[in-house]
């Protein structure tokens, strides 16, 4: 199995199915790219690279997601 930490709690995938990039890991978690401010490891990821950006093993992420309201 293969941990990444998001938000603070382990979560684990399996070797096989752990998501190549950002956009995959939040396509996964059924997040929409447009509502989401990533961070990893420390450092902001501009949403035009995350579609670029590697997901590996062992990496802290930090997702915030925006919602509407009043």
């Amino acid at each position: 199995m293969a941990t990444l930490r998001i938000n603070g709690t382990d979560r684990e995938f399996p070797e096989e199915a752990l998501p190549a990039t950002l956009l995959d890991l939040l396509n996964t978690l059924q997040i929409d790219q447009a509502t989401v401010v990533a961070e990893i490891n420390g450092a902001i990821i501009e949403r035009k690279y995350f579609a670029q950006t590697p997901i590996q093993e062992g990496q802290s992420l930090e997702l915030v997601r925006f919602v509407g309201g009043g």
